[in-house]
């Protein structure tokens, strides 16, 4: 279902079709849905660059006021995924520039982190292992959704074993963002073997005292993740060049 953008916004019968694949009933939606359907449909490029994000048409097709709405885009403002302009909000999309400013903020936060929470006392990494235990779980049963949650909670982990506030609301910004674009990676893993031993080597080298070669590791993992992530999109982006063109 291609999604029609047109100057007075998105074709509302081509937009709920296009909605109702990754939509929760209604009356079930909330806010922080509404937020997190539109992010995905941004992210995913279900919602194209340049799309005409009109909160009326928003409104009725996800069933709540133009209030929630109207915080959503405020959000996906905030994220960069889509822009202000004098005839109302557009979508920006995420290119490959978009993704490398990603990653390049996110390791420099995400290193600044590892350092400061090598610190903390050694009870505090803790912490770290339920997300990994999780994931351990979820690599065994090849649950790709889950051990992409349980990745995202061990990163975030060291934020919170930082105990650095201001690092911790920058992660927190952009972290839905690489949430959906981990979602969209660990999806084409055949084996998540490898990815849980990764983030198991970089725990067993903070709680041994090895920190530069942890923060080493970390980079080397991003990395990897970002060079996984561009091909990934541009298979996407591709994908669908090609079903256009046979259209």
């Amino acid at each position: 279902m291609t999604v029609i953008s047109t100057d007075e916004g998105v074709d509302v019968a081509d937009f709920e079709a296009l909605a109702g694949s990754v939509l929760a009933p209604r009356q079930q939606i909330l806010g922080a849905q509404v937020l997190d359907q539109l992010r995905t449909l941004i992210i995913t490029g279900k919602l194209p660059t340049e799309t005409h994000l009109v909160e009326a048409q928003l409104s009725n097709t996800f069933g709540v006021s133009r209030g929630p709405i109207r915080d959503a885009l405020t959000q996906l403002e905030a994220e960069g995924l889509v822009e202000s302009r004098k005839r109302g909000v557009f979508v920006r999309g995420l290119t490959t520039k978009d993704i490398d400013e990603l990653y390049s903020v996110r390791e420099a936060i995400e290193v600044m982190a590892l350092r400061i929470a090598s610190t903390a006392a050694p009870e505090a990494w803790e912490r770290a292992l339920t997300p990994l235990a999780d994931m351990e779980r979820a690599a065994h049963a090849g649950d790709h959704l889950a051990f992409a949650h349980a990745d995202m909670a061990f990163h975030a982990s060291f934020y919170a074993i930082a105990d650095h506030r201001r690092l911790q609301k920058i992660w927190a910004q952009y972290e839905p963002t690489f949430a959906v674009l981990l979602e969209l990676t660990t999806a084409e893993d055949v084996d998540l073997g490898p990815s849980y031993e990764s983030h198991v080597e970089i725990y067993q080298q903070m709680i041994s005292g090895e920190i530069e070669t942890a923060a080493t590791s970390l980079q080397e993992h991003l990395l990897g993740s970002r060079s996984r992530l561009v091909s990934a999109y541009a298979r996407m982006t591709l994908g669908d060049d090609i079903e256009g063109a046979q259209k």
